[in-house]
């Protein structure tokens, strides 16, 4: 081999000068439409004759038929000469090589998923119309079909009018690829380009999130990308997506957790003392529960495993952590905590007539009570609590009894002189588990009801 002229996306060619003991030759392959086009003669057997317009027309027909069976179709030819710059023409022509790269299994269920979640994806190729067009069928990609030539022929606004309804692109250009995503982004669309080439690195670098192959890519389209895909596999981006769905409701449940419990305590104090009451919790109870009862179970509710329907939900406008519906969970969840509380610790102290030290201590592990019973409500916003397994987040299982063990240790133990509590009955540690359920039973109606009427 001598000279080489390697394949571009505009010549659709590529070319080799070898020297072999007759003389010089020129070996060619790229696209058909291009390649054939570039032939002036047709090897048949021993015989070198003249290929005319009709006999170009019958390559292109298998050509065409080849395509729609999904083969990635090339061209070959060769010519005599003595030096490849300028003498790609006047080719002979050899025959066509169809190539079978069937599309990984995985990838339809992957696009299917992405329909779900209202993410569009479009095919962008180098392949031609007919060929793509039969790959998109497989994997569940139809609609309108455009090439790069007929990009060409747009504007940049007509583009940006017309990209929401092609699906997929057909003998690109890399300038297409970053036409494609400018006009993506001028719809205010959150555009992600997958890439793996020299050529692909503008387009990667304009899109909001380039993705490059970590595998089969080039160094020029890593360095471009923000993300870069290790297995070459769409449907470990998919993964990723439902993944970041999955850290983002989890960070929801975990804040608004929280703040409800934060929320029921300062109800309790704020209207215990309204109320006319003997402050219900100490300063050292309060830090107790921040510190243990709060915090514990919120840190096991980020390894919440993904629910079944995260990725049928649309795409989020609004990164806001707190929207409506989580702040209808948090004010209910804290009302109910509080008023609970408040109710347990007017009947031991007014009905019962306990001592004030057994009186806080009782409201104290209801509290308690009543933020692990909570923590189980936020394992999910939609599914009943009656309905999921106990052990579907285990780590907020070992969470919680660890609270309930620190708990009996500071009421039970000589720590009970430091935190002001008082040995409890089993009557009193009955009322509290009790009223602590009702918590549950007010959110699991809350979501029954919501079930039916689509409340939020």
């Amino acid at each position: 081999r001598e000279e080489e002229i390697p394949f571009s996306s505009e010549k659709k060619i590529m070319s080799v000068l070898c020297a072999e003991k007759e003389g010089r030759y020129i070996y060619s392959k790229g696209a058909p439409e291009v390649l054939i086009d570039k032939c002036k003669f047709i090897k048949n057997g021993n015989k070198i004759i003249t290929l005319d317009k009709k006999e170009k027309e019958k390559l292109m027909e298998v050509n065409k038929k080849l395509a729609l069976k999904k083969f990635r179709v090339l061209a070959l030819a060769y010519n005599k000469s003595n030096s490849l710059k300028g003498n790609e023409k006047d080719f002979i022509f050899l025959g066509l090589v169809a190539l079978d790269d069937p599309p990984r299994t995985e990838v339809k269920s992957a696009i299917a998923s992405c329909k779900e979640a209202g993410i569009k994806v479009k095919m962008i190729t180098g392949d031609n119309k007919e060929t793509a067009a039969e790959i998109g069928k497989e994997i569940g990609i139809s609609g309108n079909i455009f090439t790069g030539m007929e990009l060409d022929k747009l504007t940049d606004d007509e583009l940006t009018k017309m990209v929401d309804k092609i699906s997929i692109f057909a003998r690109v250009k890399p300038e297409h690829k970053i036409r494609i995503v400018k006009a993506l982004k001028n719809n205010k669309e959150i555009v992600t380009m997958t890439g793996d080439g020299v050529n692909d690195a503008p387009a990667l670098k304009e899109a909001h999130i380039g993705v490059a192959m970590g595998m089969n890519g080039t160094d020029v389209s890593r360095e471009s990308a923000d993300l870069v895909l290790k297995d070459d596999n769409f449907a470990t981006i998919v993964s990723a997506v439902k993944e970041g769905r999955t850290i983002f409701r989890n960070i929801q449940k975990v804040v608004t957790y929280m703040l409800s419990c934060n929320y029921s305590e300062l109800f309790v104090i704020f209207f215990g003392i309204l109320f006319g009451m003997p402050l219900p919790l100490l300063a050292l109870q309060i830090l107790f529960l921040n510190i243990v009862t709060d915090d514990m179970p919120a840190i096991t509710l980020g390894f919440n495993s993904p629910s079944k329907g995260i990725m049928k939900s649309k795409p989020r406008k609004k990164t806001n952590i707190l929207d409506k519906q989580q702040l209808i969970f948090l004010a209910i969840a804290g009302i109910t905590m509080g008023i609970g509380s408040l109710f347990v610790y007017h009947f031991t102290l007014n009905i019962l007539n306990q001592e004030i030290a057994v009186a806080r201590t009782t409201v104290l592990i209801t509290l308690i009570f009543f933020e692990i019973a909570n923590a189980f409500n936020f394992r999910s916003f939609k599914n009943l609590v009656c309905a999921t397994p106990l052990f579907a987040n285990k780590y907020l299982v070992y969470a919680s009894a660890g609270s309930v063990l620190a708990a009996l240790l500071i009421i039970y133990t000589p720590l009970n002189v430091i935190f002001e509590t008082a040995p409890l009955g089993w009557f009193n540690l009955g009322i509290a588990f009790l009223t602590s359920l009702s918590v549950i039973v007010v959110f699991d109606v809350l979501k029954l009801i919501n079930r039916k009427r689509k409340i939020f």
